[in-house]
């Protein structure tokens, strides 16, 4: 959702919400001396001294698995059968040592300011957002995981389920996969979704390209490595052009749902929220029923001027309809 060579004209304008993480090279623990902002949080939340864990990242940095190893090991009981005792004293909240500081905006920064302004200026954005049930989804993705990860080598997160869902919709409603060129309206022949990638320097979108014809196992892989070679500055120019929508995880910030910025020349950007369980009325034999299930909240933001608001939600109810229907089997890519 880590260096900062990358091309900064390839840069996209941040999502509404979203601000670019900046290096803190202060003591952390990790060989690389930087932790982000997302690990740091993390460790917070789970009580755990990252100056004590061993970073198994590039450079020895510290990821989130690191952060969650540890947290497992510390609630482990004592050999003796004792529980761990509960931490106690005051909540000591965390303090960012850019807290009172000023610093200079970074050239990839500049950019993504200068595009975002131009982007919301030269458009007229509005966002329409859908609820949709992934209940089955979350069934199928539960049955399947495991296998998915021996036969892939991929974890299988719901990320790869809302790109197939979003990538064969725009093959239907090409309006929300065109662009706009002086009076005329471009519809490309392919789907090029560029992924939004949230990095300490910012916000980057490389590009998988014709993305409708991916299955689940080629989005889950292709999403796993353009993240990760987005963060670690090894993206190839190309990579991260040619976007034609673009799709963000807002979810993975714990949001439910925000209005992301388009990332001109596009038109059209989906967010996804975070997947929450909650009780719901369900169909039990005919009879209205209280059952709980799994919710995620769609936001599609727009340009205005090419596409109307009944365009935007019969692309929207495609996904959506996609994603309750729960038919993924064809599509595992094994």
């Amino acid at each position: 959702p880590e260096a900062a060579g990358a091309p900064a004209p390839a840069a996209a304008p941040a999502a509404s919400g979203q601000s670019a993480s900046v290096p803190n090279p202060t003591q952390d623990g990790s060989a690389s001396g930087y932790v982000t902002p997302l690990v740091r949080k993390l460790a917070n939340e789970q009580g755990v001294d990252l100056s004590t864990v061993t970073g198994s990242g590039v450079g020895g940095r510290i990821r989130k698995e690191d952060v969650l190893a540890a947290a497992a090991a510390a609630a482990k009981p004592a050999a003796g059968g004792q529980a761990a005792a509960a931490p106690s004293g005051p909540f000591v909240a965390e303090v960012s040592p850019l807290r009172g500081t000023r610093e200079k905006m970074t050239r990839l920064r500049k950019v993504v300011a200068e595009r975002a302004v131009q982007s919301m200026t030269s458009t007229a954005q509005l966002t329409s957002v859908v609820e949709v049930d992934v209940t089955k989804v979350a069934q199928f993705r539960d049955a399947h995981k495991a296998e998915f990860l021996e036969k892939t080598g991929s974890k299988l997160s719901f990320m790869p389920f809302f790109a197939l869902a979003a990538s064969e919709a725009l093959k239907a409603h090409p309006k929300i996969n065109s662009t706009v060129d002086g009076d005329e309206i471009v519809y490309p022949d392919t789907e090029n979704v560029s992924i939004a990638v949230d990095t300490e320097r910012g916000l980057l979108t490389p590009v998988i390209k014709d993305a409708a014809s991916l299955n689940l196992a080629q989005f889950s892989q292709s999403i796993a490595d353009l993240a990760e070679r987005t963060r670690n500055n090894q993206l190839k120019p190309d990579e991260l052009a040619g976007g034609t929508f673009t799709l963000t995880n807002t979810g993975s910030r714990g949001a439910l749902f925000d209005t992301p910025v388009v990332f001109l020349p596009q038109s059209a950007i989906l967010g996804t929220g975070i997947v929450t369980k909650r009780p719901a009325v369900v169909k039990v034999d005919g009879q209205e029923a209280i059952a709980i299930r799994s919710f995620v909240y769609l936001a599609l933001s727009y340009d205005h001027r090419i596409i109307d608001g009944a365009d935007a939600s019969r692309y929207l109810v495609a996904v959506k309809n996609r994603l309750e229907e729960g038919n993924f089997a064809p599509n595992l890519g094994y």
